[in-house]
């Protein structure tokens, strides 16, 4: 189904197990793939009786493809326009990489759906409070490697997925999931994936972080090369009451990594 976020903009939003009774858990995906990320969680979840609502955040996966519209603020009322237009209630709130920030940017941004729309939040392999490196944020992916991923994406994306693709896992995965994922990538604008990086690099949500009023669990790859696992320890001691688990065996790519640990805690956290 399409949503009407903004005038002439409109995302898609991919909605499995519909109907009374069915618990929602809402999914915002990371840079530069869709809701479709979340596979191996969608196979599992709705036997559980969760309904799972995978949004493709503008400019990536099957939503609108607009030039504007892509800072944290933006993104999160985009989050907030689909929990409105759902009328979801008590319904958990799921943030995979850049998932993360925006997903804490929206609740900070509409506290009155704390405890009323969302009811708990969990956040995986979250780039927050900040991405880039900074003298407050020193294991953060450095400024100039930013950069060099916004060209390498101006001048030949599929290489840059390609090569992204090889760093996102911590394990040998095979042919078909890499190229899964570079599929993935290239359903995004050209533009969109350069403006994510923009946000990634320019944005923090530290600030946001003294807002949030939900039961906040964190999963974070101790062998994470996007987003050091250190970040991730730091995000929890901004966030009073969180939980911290770390996932042994997995890079950034968690949900694929280590799907049924990721899976079982989900299933925990949800609860």
């Amino acid at each position: 189904m399409y949503i009407d976020v903004e005038k002439g903009v409109r995302i898609n939003v991919h909605d499995i197990n519909p109907g009374s009774g069915s618990r929602p858990v809402v999914f915002v995906h990371g840079w530069p793939l869709n809701h479709r990320m979340f596979e191996y969680q969608f196979n599992v979840l709705p036997a559980y009786g969760f309904r799972c609502i995978g949004i493709d955040l503008r400019g990536f996966g099957e939503s609108d493809k607009p030039w504007h519209g892509y800072t944290y603020d933006r993104l999160g009322d985009d989050v907030a326009a689909v929990a409105e237009a759902l009328d979801l209630q008590d319904a958990a709130l799921v943030g995979f990489s850049i998932g993360g920030p925006i997903s804490l940017r929206y609740l900070a941004r509409h506290p009155a759906h704390q405890g009323s729309r969302i009811r708990k939040l969990v956040l995986i392999d979250p780039a927050a409070p900040a991405f880039a490196r900074r003298p407050d944020n020193p294991y953060g992916m450095p400024v100039e490697q930013i950069d060099d991923l916004i060209r390498q994406t101006a001048a030949d994306r599929p290489k840059m997925l390609q090569d992204l693709s090889l760093q996102f896992f911590n394990r040998n995965v095979g042919p078909g999931l890499l190229n899964w994922f570079v599929s993935m990538g290239m359903q995004a604008a050209s533009y969109a994936t350069i403006q994510f990086l923009v946000a990634l690099r320019d944005e923090d949500v530290t600030n946001d972080l003294r807002a949030i009023r939900v039961p906040t669990s964190i999963l974070h790859g101790v062998h994470d090369k996007v987003v050091a696992y250190p970040i991730a320890q730091r995000l929890q001691q901004g966030l009073p009451g969180s939980t911290l688990q770390p996932l042994y065996n997995s890079g950034h790519g968690s949900v694929v990594d280590e799907m049924d640990a990721v899976n079982a805690a989900l299933l925990s956290a949800l609860r």
